[in-house]
């Protein structure tokens, strides 16, 4: 079976390389028994290739069941996944059997896995190293020989530097990684993933399609997407039922896109939140933005007073110049490479200012970073994220700066 097979029998739609190059992993793992950990951004649809493995795998008959970390409570947790005995806590009425014994020859999709406890993390490593558990309440240890494909959406070794995830645990779930793109790096899937949402809801709802003009399209391309393909649905499906002229130009299409700025507002993870501080407000939300931007402001100042300072050495350096005065207190500033001299009368020795050679060194240093960011982009294939790691600026900066000297594509 081939990537297109794979894309049709399970409705994977996009023709970008890295999409590609993730289904192709998840092919080649299906047959063995190695955990593997997906990550990407929310809304990608890490949830597919799970179930791509396991239907690819020798276990395809056994039992697949997906798990949402993050919607479980704290204190059930252990009795979900693992099973407990009766009376081992209050309301443990009956006997109970947890996911892993339940699918048992089969696989279970941890989704979320970051959100885990750390006692649960214990008792996740222990399966996947012994295939052995025990139920809440249980002296006695059972065995069970399950597939486990876990998925996150966060940076799991910031998890790990504040103590909220397990590094072991990591390095055993990480055996195969598998990286689901975000939809602004499928650039080229972005227009085909909203003719095929429109034309489902459009015969969901029975109505014609929508069909967006160029410049709707172009729009829509160039649009950041944070919510990626589930965002993108969502706006595919208020449009087909809201709007009643079916097709979309620019202007319309604006309305339904949040600002770019304001969409790409980090999600809230408790476990990497500065200074393990929780938002209890939309305030203390607010507050945060504004420090983050700050510190954006801050990293951009000290590109900017590096790139001055090497500036002033290398003219310092090369374009010493040379005063003369001369009878009638005339200043003559003459550059030994250019062999040129510029007159300045009636001013005396002591008032002279370079205030010329600042005004020269400020325009030549917005060339030069406009410089500097057209080459990170060319380097980087247009990738911001990447360009904006090799400036050593934050991605946020970076587009502010693209804005204002106006070098979209």
């Amino acid at each position: 079976m081939d990537i297109q097979q794979i894309k049709q029998r399970f409705g994977v739609i996009g023709n970008s390389m890295e999409l590609h190059r993730a289904i192709d992993i998840a092919m080649q793992v299906a047959s063995t028994d190695l955990s593997v950990l997906i990550n990407g951004e929310s809304g990608t649809g890490k949830e597919i290739f799970p179930q791509i493995i396991h239907q690819l795998s020798p276990r395809k008959h056994g039992v697949y069941i997906a798990v949402n970390c993050g919607a479980i409570p704290e204190g059930t947790i252990d009795s979900e996944l693992f099973g407990h005995e009766k009376g081992s806590f209050t309301g443990a009425s009956d006997k109970r059997k947890g996911y892993f014994e339940v699918a048992n020859n089969g696989t279970i999709f941890l989704d979320e896995v970051a959100e885990l406890p750390l006692s649960t993390q214990v008792r996740l490593l222990r399966v996947l190293e012994t295939g052995e558990f025990f139920k809440v309440g249980s002296s006695v240890s059972q065995k069970t020989n399950v597939r486990v494909v876990a998925a996150t959406n966060i940076d799991i070794s910031r998890a790990i530097q504040s103590g909220r995830f397990r590094e072991d645990l990591y390095y055993r779930l990480n055996t195969v990684p598998i990286i689901v793109p975000p939809l602004r790096d499928r650039a080229e899937d972005i227009s085909l993933l909203f003719r095929k949402f429109s034309s489902d809801f459009a015969e969901k709802y029975r109505m014609p399609a929508i069909k967006l003009n160029v410049e709707a399209q172009i729009a829509l391309n160039n649009y950041i997407w944070p919510g990626n393909v589930r965002q993108l649905k969502n706006i595919a499906e208020q449009i087909s039922i809201i709007e009643q002229n079916r097709e979309i130009n620019q202007e319309t299409l604006q309305k339904y896109l949040p600002d770019v700025l304001s969409s790409k507002l980090p999600a809230i993870y408790s476990g990497d939140v500065v200074d393990n501080k929780t938002f209890n407000s939309e305030r203390e939300i607010l507050y945060q933005i504004l420090f983050d931007m700050k510190k954006d402001m801050n990293e951009l100042k000290q590109l900017v007073n590096d790139i001055i300072n090497d500036r002033i050495h290398n003219y310092k350096v090369k374009e010493k110049a040379y005063q003369h005065i001369g009878e009638n207190n005339e200043t003559e500033i003459i550059s030994p490479q250019t062999e040129q001299s510029i007159t300045i009368s009636n001013i005396k020795k002591n008032n002279i200012q370079d205030t010329e050679i600042f005004e020269e060194e400020s325009l030549l240093l917005v060339e030069k970073e406009k410089e500097f960011i057209k080459k990170a982009l060319e380097k980087h294939n247009g990738k911001r994220k990447l360009a904006a790691n090799e400036l050593g600026i934050s991605e946020r900066t970076l587009y502010r700066k693209i804005k204002e000297y106006k070098m979209e594509e």
